[in-house]
């Protein structure tokens, strides 16, 4: 007599194929089902999760149940309690933003996650360091695709991944809302919060209110408030390919391109230029769900196959899709990918794309984007919003280093590492001010230079940077990340404003005291009325009054002349300079020259100047501060006591700084102005250059990668 078999669970059909799905669709129908069976309710985030492994007794979900309370057992996020009273809306439901969603629902906060899209079909490839490949596979990658990181060279599809991060998300009770466009903010009215203001209109998620807004939805979709800044280097055009991957043994078979570039294989490139008139720079080959390729064609190339129809000194203009020739774009493409295998894929056929068309795209990646602040607070009408960005809104990667969904997570735990705070009720600069320090790192974090213990990672930022510093900025130093409407009255500060931008009690009740100070120690003198910290400085006296009324032996009064403005100040500065080694805020001259005096830089120098004038007992230490009106971040560097008396050089072009001017990174002071790539000119910033000490040159990152290489003469190819 045959046994017969055990009647399947019907839950575990369900599960089995919400695991399997292949489509966001399918997935999100899949677990919509699911949890009908079981009579579970997404919704109830703080229960749903442990309802769903209490009533999902199978052993296939076992293993996964086991990786995720390994995972939200880790003390940073205290049993789920340490955004409990959180409610987070993201936007964007690409690998980052997901990721984000994630570690702030294993905090405890209810999360809504919105994406335009209704599918995931983005087939590019992306590189993944050791610690995203043991981060994802702590997470249960392998559950849901099983080929994760089973090839030579580790990477995955950004659709893949897309799928892998979703199913966890909802697992975790995660609202994720497709076919949901973002339109913007909407301020508190009444009693309601912050909301978003969405497509279509009758969208549940216009009522969700939030405290956290986390931007994910790339460089378009930057929060007001943010300022973003280019990266311009020499042009660089590349070109992405997706071929159809039919998983044949011959395919199998064909090698993949971990990073091939031109300084390390001359021989491949000039026989591909020659023969088939294809001049690259690099190119790189993956095989994933598609075969992959992307590479980096030469101008004149493009221009001689057809492929650019005309020449235009505008980059923008040169890639317009009316000046390129997609037939010839695609031809360029299956060559370049046909000759680099060496023609051992058969039957090469591009892959479609989300509209449906062939999927190989020509861009430009000589300008990268470059958010200056990671994170702000609005308030208004007493609710504040903590808004962060993370992915590409915040940094966009440059592709051949390999970087983009790397530092996109790291990003996504130092994020969910803030909103921790923010849950915490620890006060909103000190927020922003530990973000700011955190995020100075992420443009020059590489795999040497991040922690190799990838087990002890978690949104701990001092378990993934080694040595970082949570206070190398300070909360006076972010009071521009605080938005709010309201006016501000304190005429002693500043005028009546309507900006968007507060006086934080910090920075308001600092400047107070410091104006205080000026006008009890310039009281009485003659033509000196302190008024502000801005233009009741311009004339000199001010400062001689200062510098007189606590060293009167090095100034006579009697002598000045009110209207000898560049006299008065050459005057103080240079005394300043000489006995205290206090750099000048501008050129004497420029006092009389400049239409505004600017406030910030006046502050500054006039902190230093009260330090100097008032410390007796302990020497004297030079602060050197920079110094950018227009950006968000003002490390200060102290330097040695022993510089005190000496006038600073520019460390590029070896002339005198004045502290308006002033930068520094790695140590060295300059000219902001002078602080460019040693390689192509380009303008760097802070976080967004790479330094090589050997030599002590500054390169920005589209050519750092290559003077590193070029410095190790036993390396022969180079990681993408």
């Amino acid at each position: 007599m045959v046994k017969e078999a055990d009647p399947v669970d019907p839950s575990h059909a369900l599960f089995d194929r919400f695991v399997q799905a292949q489509t966001c669709k399918e997935t999100q129908q899949n677990f919509i089902e699911l949890c009908r069976h079981l009579e579970v309710e997404p919704r109830d985030y703080k229960h749903f999760y442990s309802k769903l492994k209490d009533r999902l007794n199978y052993w296939k979900a076992k293993d996964l149940w086991q990786k995720i309370d390994k995972r939200g057992a880790h003390p940073d996020y205290e049993q789920g309690q340490a955004c409990h009273q959180n409610k987070c809306l993201v936007l964007g439901a690409g690998p980052c933003g997901l990721r984000t969603a994630i570690e702030l629902a294993l905090l405890g906060a209810q999360v809504v996650v919105l994406e335009k899209r209704l599918s995931f079909t983005r087939n590019n490839v992306l590189h993944l360091w050791l610690y995203t490949i043991r981060d994802l596979l702590n997470l249960g990658a392998k559950k849901f695709y099983g080929r994760f990181c089973s090839g030579s060279i580790h990477h995955i599809s950004i659709r893949q991944l897309q799928l892998i991060l979703l199913k966890l998300a909802l697992i975790l009770g995660v609202e994720v809302h497709t076919g949901v466009t973002f339109e913007g903010l909407q301020e508190p009215s009444g009693s309601t919060g912050w909301r978003a203001q969405v497509s279509p209109a009758s969208h549940t998620a216009a009522a969700f209110e939030f405290d956290v807004f986390i931007s994910a939805g790339g460089g378009r979709c930057v929060p007001d408030g943010f300022k973003i800044k280019e990266l311009r280097g020499k042009l660089a055009i590349g070109i992405t390919a997706n071929f159809v991957n039919r998983h044949t043994k011959q395919e199998a078979q064909v090698q993949e391109i971990s990073g091939v570039a031109r300084i390390y294989n001359q021989q491949f490139f000039q026989a591909l230029q020659s023969e088939i008139g294809v001049d690259l720079e690099n190119i790189v080959y993956y095989k994933d769900d598609t075969h992959y390729f992307v590479m980096t064609a030469k101008k004149g190339s493009l221009l001689k196959k057809g492929v650019i129809k005309q020449d235009f000194s505008d980059v923008n203009q040169l890639l317009a899709p009316a000046n390129v020739n997609q037939e010839a774009l695609q031809k360029y493409a299956y060559e370049a990918a046909d000759f680099s295998t060496d023609h051992g894929l058969p039957d090469l056929e591009f892959a479609k794309n989300h509209a449906g068309h062939l999927d190989v795209a020509m861009f430009d990646f000589t300008c990268m984007q470059r958010a200056e602040n990671a994170s702000l607070v609005k308030e208004r009408k007493g609710k504040r919003l903590l808004i962060a960005l993370v992915g590409d809104s915040l940094v966009e990667p440059f592709w051949p280093l390999g970087t983009g969904i790397a530092r996109g997570f790291l990003a996504a735990f130092d994020t969910a590492w803030m909103v921790r705070s923010w849950g915490k009720g620890v006060p909103p600069l000190e927020v922003l001010a530990e973000r700011e320090s955190v995020y100075q790192l992420l443009s020059q974090t590489t795999p040497e230079n991040t922690s190799k213990n990838y087990a002890a990672y978690s949104i701990d930022p001092s378990t993934r940077y080694p040595n970082v510093n949570l206070s190398s900025i300070k909360p006076m130093q972010v009071k521009h990340a605080v938005l709010d409407a309201h006016l501000h009255a304190c005429k002693s500060c500043l005028k009546y404003c309507k900006c968007h931008t507060t006086i934080t009690p910090i920075y308001h009740t600092y400047n107070c005291d410091l104006l205080s100070w000026c006008q009890k120690n310039t009281a009485g003198y003659k033509h000196v009325k302190v008024k502000d910290l801005s233009e009741s400085w311009r004339s000199g006296m001010a400062l001689c009054a200062l510098i007189h009324n606590f060293r009167p032996e090095l100034i006579d009064m009697s002598c000045l002349d009110e209207y000898n403005i560049t006299g008065n100040n050459k005057l103080a500065f240079d005394l300043m300079e000489k006995e205290f080694g206090i750099t000048p805020v501008m050129r004497a001259r420029e006092m009389t020259t400049c239409g505004k005096i600017d406030q910030l830089s006046m502050v500054v120098y006039l902190t230093q100047i009260r330090t100097a004038l008032t410390e007796k007992h302990t020497p004297y230490l030079k602060l050197c501060l920079i110094v950018q009106p227009a950006a968000p971040v003002v490390p200060v560097v102290p330097m040695a006591s022993s510089e005190a008396g000496s006038s600073e050089l520019c460390y590029f072009c070896n002339k005198h700084l004045y502290v308006v001017e002033r930068g520094s990174a790695e140590g060295k002071f300059f000219h902001r102005s002078c602080f460019n790539c040693y390689q192509c000119g380009s303008t760097l910033r802070q976080g967004g250059y790479n330094f090589l000490s050997d030599t002590g040159r500054f390169y920005c990152e589209l050519h750092s990668a290559a003077e590193e290489e070029e410095g190790d003469e036993g390396h022969r190819g180079s990681q993408v």
